[in-house]
């Protein structure tokens, strides 16, 4: 018995808030400047061709919005994130709506006319940051909520399905219809 509990012992134990996203292999930091430089060369190259600035906006808006990315990015700075967690959800959904209100913003002129009193008008920056701060505090409150009710009903959805997102997009818009209503947006 007591050999039993030495080898216990000597195995590697798991440790707890280990990343879900593996370190990427060699200088981490130089492998995100290598994507970033492939992104831009790739999406540059789209933009020369179609003589437009737009590609490039997409491409910025795509390569912020990878969660994997965003991961491996902090992995390589020494920054993990707990899994299921509301402060990474928070910063995993925050650069998703600061790039759809800026892309949005941004592309208002090069928009149809119908379609122009429906964009956002052209704001600063920090009004752009704060108010996808808040989207992805309520996206992310949403999210937590789900994680902590649907276990005491008894239902166990995947968070990657399609039951997932589209309960988690009716927590968040009756949140945001709250706010709303309350006038604080």
């Amino acid at each position: 018995m007591l050999e039993h509990m030495a080898r216990a012992r000597s195995l590697p134990q798991r440790q707890a808030g280990v990343a879900s996203v593996p370190l990427p292999s060699g200088d981490g930091i130089a492998n995100v400047f290598g994507d970033v430089l492939g992104h831009a060369i790739l999406f540059g190259v789209i933009a020369l061709l179609v003589q437009s600035r737009i590609p490039l906006y997409l491409g910025a808006f795509i390569f912020l919005n990878d969660d994997g990315r965003i991961e491996r990015t902090l992995a390589a700075l020494g920054i993990r994130l707990e899994p299921e967690t509301i402060g990474a959800d928070i910063i995993k959904r925050f650069p998703f709506w600061f790039g759809f209100f800026a892309l949005l913003g941004i592309l208002k002129g090069a928009g149809p006319a119908w379609l122009a009193p429906w964009m956002p008008r052209a704001e600063p920056w920090s009004s752009l940051a704060a108010i996808g701060l808040l989207l992805a505090v309520v996206e992310a409150s949403s999210a937590l909520a789900m994680r902590r009710a649907l276990p005491l009903v008894g239902l166990e959805i995947s968070p990657s399905g399609l039951t997932w997102t589209t309960i988690q997009f009716a927590l968040a818009v009756v949140a945001l219809a709250l706010l709303v209503q309350s006038g604080f947006l």
